[in-house]
C-alpha cells in the first residue's frame, strides 16, 4: 500500500513537471510566430534565436524527463529511477546557478549573447516587473523538482513488486514441505499381484464338506 501511494504521488508530481514544460513549449512556439511576422519569411526560413530554441529545447526535454519519470515510478526500475534523479539534481543545480548569477552579478544580462528578437529582453523586463509573482513560481518548480527527487530515493528503497518468476526465487523449505506433503503416506510396492483365496471359491467348499 505504501509502495502504490508514492507511485501515485510521484506521478502526480511528476505531471506538474510536465505541465512546465508543455507550457514552455507553447510559449517558444508562439515566439517562433512572433519572430516570422517580424522578419516577414517563411516558417523556418531562418533559425530562430538562441532564446526561443533554448525555450523549446527545454520544454521538450521536460517532457521527455516527464515521460521516464511515469515509467520509473510504474516500474520502480533501479536504472530509470537513478537517471531520472540524475536529470532532476542536474537541472536543480544549472537552475541554481542561474539564480545565484543572476542576484550576485548586476550585469548579468551581459553573459547572455545578443537575443535579436527581443524576447529575451521582454521577457526580463516581464520578471523584474513581476518579480514577486515569478519568485513564488520559481519557488514552486524548486519544491516540485525536489519532491520529486526525494519521491524517487522512496521508491528505490522500497524496491519492486516481488514476482516469482523463476524457481530460483523459491524458498527451497517451503518447497521441500510442498514436496513432503504430495507425497503418500503408505507408498506403492510394484510387483506381481498377490491373490488371496476367495470364500466361494470350490476349494472352500470342498474343505467344508470335507469337515462335515
Amino acid at each position: 500500500m505504501v509502495r502504490s501511494c508514492l507511485q501515485s504521488m510521484m506521478k502526480l508530481v511528476n505531471s506538474l513537471l510536465g505541465m512546465v514544460g508543455v507550457a514552455m513549449i507553447l510559449y517558444a512556439v508562439w515566439l517562433i510566430r512572433q519572430w516570422q511576422e517580424q522578419t516577414g519569411s517563411l516558417p523556418f526560413a531562418h533559425p530562430a534565436p538562441w532564446f526561443i530554441c533554448a525555450f523549446l529545447s527545454l520544454g521538450s526535454l521536460l517532457c521527455l524527463v516527464t515521460c521516464a519519470g511515469h515509467i520509473a515510478a510504474e516500474t520502480i526500475n533501479g536504472c530509470c529511477l537513478y537517471f531520472y534523479m540524475g536529470f532532476i539534481v542536474l537541472l536543480i543545480m544549472v537552475e541554481g546557478g542561474v539564480v545565484a548569477d543572476t542576484f550576485l552579478n548586476p550585469d548579468w544580462k551581459q553573459d547572455f549573447p545578443e537575443d535579436p528578437s527581443g524576447a529575451f529582453h521582454r521577457f526580463s523586463k516581464f520578471v523584474e516587473s513581476n518579480w514577486e509573482i515569478c519568485r513564488w513560481i520559481g519557488l514552486s518548480i524548486f519544491s516540485v523538482q525536489g519532491a520529486l527527487v526525494l519521491l524517487a530515493m522512496l521508491l528505490k528503497a522500497l524496491g519492486p513488486h516481488q514476482h516469482y518468476d523463476s524457481d530460483d526465487e523459491y524458498d527451497v523449505s517451503t518447497v521441500a514441505l510442498l514436496r513432503d506433503a504430495r507425497q503418500p503416506l503408505h507408498p506403492y510396492v510394484v510387483g506381481e499381484p498377490i491373490c488371496g483365496p476367495k470364500p466361494d471359491s470350490w476349494t472352500v467348499r470342498i474343505n467344508e464338506r470335507a469337515n462335515r
